[in-house]
């Protein structure tokens, strides 16, 4: 047996090409925690998560002297007890926000360890796979910028549904209902009648008065889902939204653990975002897989293509995983070695052990925070 003799945090900020923004929110940059762990016996793994814009400093203080001292010298097979180990040590800093950061980037990289050991992709290691080669997907994008108005739009989901995407998500909200249907009119009209179409509202709306005129206009262009139309705590607003609409509601991207998307099932949500590498890593990501099974909930998680491509073979209620063309909005990928291959509009299960890539050393140092 070995154990977890050294875990390595990296903090770094990788800035967007240009500015892009949500409703109320506007992007120039994005923080993520990287770890790579190595363990006596020569083993390694590396795990990641997206922090925000900012607080990556933060997130590896709390996750070198929180997290690391209940990790070192475990045996890195036990995931399962080395997660409550550190959830339980933290109860007072932590099950949300930057801790849970720093054990959603400990747990991949135990995960990504193990299955790399045993020789296999992460999805052949949680039991998924089979006669399967691709995972469905959407692509997603849409977002507010300078100077791109319903046009400019239009060129870029035309791109995608050019590389075979029946499915795209766009942002939401932040606009007038005139300007917002321009918008969504817009999108339509390229992916045609029988494309899905994934609303993003980025928690746009205060009130369920603010949001029955957006809900009512958006309705006429058949939504696929509408996507965290209110702040991720307001279950209430959430729940009376649910009552009175037949689209689907979807969310889960800010919210942590099993204990939290109990209480997103009670609100009436159809379709929960779970996004790994925030809401506990694999295993807290695979519990709430498992809730959701039991009551018939689909599982779509936001972010990261890269890892979820692993995830999703490996549960029965899998719907999409959400995929970013480029690196103009998630830009992870210039941290890493390997990028996704599409077919068709689906992402091409990787063939390397493990989660399939590793951190390029050059980039990690060009963009290090210190």
């Amino acid at each position: 047996m070995t154990y977890v003799r050294e875990i390595k945090v990296t903090p770094v900020r990788v800035p967007l090409e240009r500015p892009v923004a949500a409703a109320g929110k506007v992007f120039q940059y994005r923080d993520y925690l990287l770890v790579e762990l190595t363990c006596e016996d020569g083993s390694a793994g590396i795990g990641f998560s997206y922090v925000g814009t900012g607080g990556g400093r933060a997130a590896a203080s709390a996750t070198k002297e929180l997290l690391l001292p209940e990790v070192i010298g475990a045996d890195p097979a036990g995931v399962e007890a080395i997660w409550e180990r550190v959830y339980r040590a933290t109860l007072i800093q932590g099950r949300a926000g930057l801790v849970m950061n720093g054990l959603s980037a400990i747990d991949i990289a135990l995960w990504d360890r193990n299955a790399s050991v045993a020789g296999l992709p992460l999805y052949r290691f949680l039991g998924g796979g089979g006669a399967q080669v691709t995972v469905p997907a959407y692509a997603s994008g849409g977002y507010y910028a300078d100077g791109k108005g319903p046009k400019e739009l239009a060129e870029e989901i035309a791109a995608y549904a050019a590389q075979g995407f029946k499915a795209v998500k766009i942002k939401a909200g932040r606009l007038t209902v005139k300007e917002e249907e321009r918008r969504v009119q817009a999108v339509r009209d390229v992916i045609g009648p029988d494309g899905c179409l994934l609303l993003d509202l980025y928690n746009a709306w205060t009130t369920l008065s603010e949001a029955m005129p957006y809900i009512t206009m958006y309705r006429q262009y058949n939504p696929y889902w509408i996507e965290d139309p209110f702040m991720p705590d307001d279950l209430d607003n959430l729940a009376r939204l649910a009552e009175r609409i037949t689209e689907p509601l979807a969310t889960g991207e800010f919210h942590y653990t099993r204990f939290s998307f109990k209480h997103i099932i009670r609100a009436g949500v159809t379709i929960l975002q779970p996004e790994a590498p925030r809401c506990g890593g694999i295993t807290e990501w695979r519990r709430i897989a498992a809730l959701a099974s039991a009551q018939g909930i689909a599982i779509s998680p936001c972010w990261f293509h890269q890892l979820h491509v692993h995830l999703l073979p490996s549960i029965p209620n899998g719907l999409f995983v959400e995929y970013f063309p480029d690196n103009t909005i998630l830009n992870f990928g210039q941290l890493i070695d390997t990028s996704c291959t599409i077919v068709d509009g689906a992402i091409q299960l990787p063939r390397r052990p493990g989660v399939g890539f590793r951190f390029v050393p050059e980039a990690v140092a060009a963009f290090r925070l210190t």
